[in-house]
């Protein structure tokens, strides 16, 4: 017994390490082939999933409210998908080194488990002959039941390990392949997602095209004025003086009082009416309440030393390709184009002296003059870096630059930034 069970725990290692060695096994991977690009294929849009967004769009003509808050509610779904995606692929990688490690295992042991199959298999063949016919084959057959008494233990042990370690490896290719089911589903999704934020994107821009021929000249000389600024600062200061839509922003920043006494019930109130035309609440007040941008991880802290001596005076994050970016909060846009080696430069006047500078996109969605509110989607990033200082940061990634400013100087951003799920500030 002990004999067929190594056998048949060899064969099926055997078999495991040869793609294709079986036709259920060839079938299977076949089936999770043709899903995938049955996956792929559908990413691409369905007639039927556009004749819907148009009539959604439709339903929405006209109603600022209800446009941004739909604009907002799917940003919302597009974060969650890309965390979700990024958990996944996390997932897949670490299932990639656990098949790796047991691989690693059973290679290191073939020669010895095929050294004590063979010895099985050899007194399988030979039985020891009958304990009672004559005297030497009586003491041949004590000193074979030595040796298997010896032997046996050691085979019954490496039979089970072989057997754990098979199991292992079987549990590890379910999960693979039904990981991979999931961020095959998660990728429809989030494409999805993707073409409804731009559908709903389109129909907001639209809806502010009334003064697109002046815009377009206040856009041409926005550029002029990048293209004569030394830097941030000075550019926001002649933006904010120099180009109509830009100064009409941030007066209507400096005219934005918040009530007084507003308790939290007013608060949250004023957050969540979608047609707002200013700030729900202060930007001092909105300290541990308003969500990071885009999803990724932090690659570079504000006031942790640059590559030229000095100190960064903002915070890196490494995100998804395509990921999309939200406006953190309420604000006016006074600038939005690019800048220097900033590569696409978007500015947001938050009120009370404070700006926000986003940086490292390949794609702006608002124009210049335009009130945003927190969660709206802004931007789209690339598929790598954008910014030339992300260079030293050793990674393939696109690259989101965010940077504070109280007065013109670069502050903290971090006591801003909300602690938990439940607290984020959202239109």
């Amino acid at each position: 017994m002990l004999a067929l069970a190594l056998i048949a725990a060899w064969s099926s290692f055997a078999a495991a390490q040869e793609p294709g060695a079986t036709s259920g096994e060839t079938d299977a991977a076949r089936a999770q082939r043709e899903r995938i690009e049955k996956l792929d294929a559908d990413m691409k849009g369905s007639a039927a999933e556009q004749a819907r967004l148009q009539q959604e769009i439709a339903a929405l003509r006209g109603d600022r409210a209800k446009l941004t808050s739909a604009l907002i509610d799917t940003a919302v779904r597009v974060r969650e998908v890309e965390e979700k995606l990024d958990a996944s692929e996390q997932r897949l990688v670490i299932l990639g080194r656990e098949a790796q490690d047991i691989r690693e295992s059973l290679d290191a042991r073939r020669s010895t488990l095929a050294e004590v199959l063979g010895g099985l298999v050899r007194l399988g063949r030979l039985p020891p002959p009958a304990l009672l016919v004559r005297p030497d084959d009586a003491l041949d057959s004590v000193r074979s039941a030595m040796l298997l008494g010896a032997v046996l233990p050691e085979l019954r042990a490496e039979t089970d390990l072989l057997a754990v370690e098979l199991a292992a490896q079987e549990r590890v290719r379910r999960e693979t392949a039904s990981a991979r089911d999931a961020l095959a589903e998660l990728k429809l999704s989030l494409a999805e997602e993707r073409r409804r934020t731009s559908a709903l994107i389109e129909e907001r821009q639209a809806s502010l095209a009334a003064g697109e021929a002046a815009l377009a000249e206040e856009k041409a000389r926005a550029e002029l004025l990048a293209a004569e600024a030394g830097n941030v600062r000075e550019l926001m200061a002649r933006m904010e003086t120099e180009i109509k839509a830009a100064r009409e922003a941030a007066e209507a920043a400096r005219a934005a009082i918040a009530k007084e006494n507003q308790g939290p019930a007013d608060k949250l109130a004023a957050l969540s009416n979608p047609g707002r035309l200013t700030p729900g609440i202060p930007f001092e007040e909105a300290k541990g309440l308003l969500h990071q941008p885009a999803g990724g991880t932090v690659l570079k802290q504000f006031g942790t030393p640059d590559a030229y001596g000095g100190a960064e005076k903002g915070t890196s994050f490494g995100t998804r390709l395509q990921a999309q970016v939200s406006a953190p909060s309420d604000g006016w846009v006074v600038y939005a184009g690019p800048f220097r080696s900033y590569g696409q430069l978007l500015i947001i006047n938050a009120g009370g002296g404070y700006h926000i500078l986003l940086a490292g996109m390949d794609k702006i969605t608002v124009g210049l003059g335009q009130f945003v509110l927190a969660g709206e989607p802004v931007a789209v990033m690339g598929n790598g870096p954008q910014l030339v200082s992300s260079v030293g940061l050793g990674t393939a990634q696109p690259i989101l630059y965010v940077e504070f400013r109280k007065d013109g100087n670069s502050i903290d951003p971090t006591p801003w930034w909300a602690t938990s799920e439940s607290e984020k500030v959202r239109g």
